[in-house]
């Protein structure tokens, strides 16, 4: 009953996000103009573009974005067994951004840039278990700075695609469209109900090798396929979104303080707790006026990654002294 009401309560702060991204902006389409398009009273073809083809599309691509950073969080915390890891420790984001910078520089524009940092990510994870059987945390991190350096040398070889890799380093969701959402929608209905199914393997690989073991549960296998959902939602993510940060690791310790550990209830509460966060952060992000380059023309607000980063900086700080403790 305490997990249905928790669910029923994160629906309905998403339906009021929803409702708030699209009668809000800096366009003359005020928020009457927005709900007359909503209920089909409208008769003004540009406010229909407005609202279905660029903010519906950017809410749309946020709250999925954060639901599969959460859904990536959860599961790799149960496979390295570790509560601080989240997807940055993967280096998913870092291989993300070197396929940017590869698919600019060969191609001489952002025509692929997605299916570029899908691939980035994909090899990232690829490596990540490859190399990754004793410590997958310690495989991550060198991984990451690995592609990062990589990046920085072509950077500096070439500057051409600096302020379109700054939004996926950052995170951002300016600019946000229906392309964006078209190619997002197709992973997110394969992701999210996987991710449901293999809530009861998780649940059994948290207890270790051994007892998974005698409860007819093959580890390595199980922790292969955590890991490939894990990565999989990850990269989407960070390719619709950029590589937001702290979303992956906030919104599961947040669900786990309420539900508990049962990931049957875990994960679907972590993503709309992620779904929750990375929207609310978007509004936040959008209300502040900046400039971000490579976001496209005649577009500003500050990214949301820098305000996910804001908020995770002091959670990770105290969530740290907690374990210590």
């Amino acid at each position: 009953m305490k997990v249905r009401f928790i669910v029923l309560l994160g629906l309905a702060c998403i339906t009021g996000l929803i409702v708030a991204h699209i009668v809000s902006g800096r366009s003359e389409l005020g928020a009457s103009d927005a709900i007359r398009v909503l209920t089909g009273t409208s008769e003004i073809r540009v406010h229909e573009i407005i609202v279905w083809k660029y903010r519906l599309p950017r809410v749309l691509v946020g709250l999925a974005a954060g639901a599969l950073l959460a859904l990536s969080g959860v599961l790799l915390q149960a496979v390295m067994r570790n509560p601080l890891a989240e997807p940055s420790t993967t280096g998913v984001g870092s291989g993300a951004a070197l396929g940017v910078v590869v698919s600019i520089l060969l191609f001489s524009g952002q025509y692929g840039a997605h299916i570029a940092a899908l691939l980035g990510a994909a090899v990232a994870g690829i490596a990540l278990y490859a190399l990754g059987r004793r410590s997958l945390a310690v495989a991550g991190i060198l991984i990451g700075a690995v592609l990062a350096a990589v990046t920085s040398l072509l950077l500096v070889v070439d500057a051409q695609p600096m302020g379109v890799v700054l939004r996926w380093l950052i995170g951002s969701l300016n600019a946000r469209t229906q392309d964006d959402w078209n190619q997002l929608w197709p992973w997110v209905i394969i992701l999210i109900p996987a991710g449901l199914l293999c809530a009861s393997r998780a649940n059994v690989l948290v207890l270790g090798d051994t007892a998974a073991t005698g409860l007819g549960i093959r580890p390595d296998r199980t922790r292969l396929l955590l890991l490939g959902i894990a990565v999989l939602a990850a990269a989407t993510a960070i390719t619709a979104a950029g590589a937001v940060a702290f979303v992956g690791l906030m919104a599961p310790h947040a669900a786990r303080a309420v539900v508990g550990g049962d990931h049957r209830d875990l994960i679907p509460v972590s993503m709309i707790g992620g779904s929750v966060l990375l929207s609310a952060a978007d509004l936040l992000a959008f209300s502040v006026s900046l400039d971000l380059p490579g976001s496209g023309p005649n577009v500003s607000g500050l990214p949301v990654g820098a305000v996910t980063a804001l908020l995770g900086a002091p959670y990770l700080i105290w969530l740290i002294r907690k374990e210590a403790r």
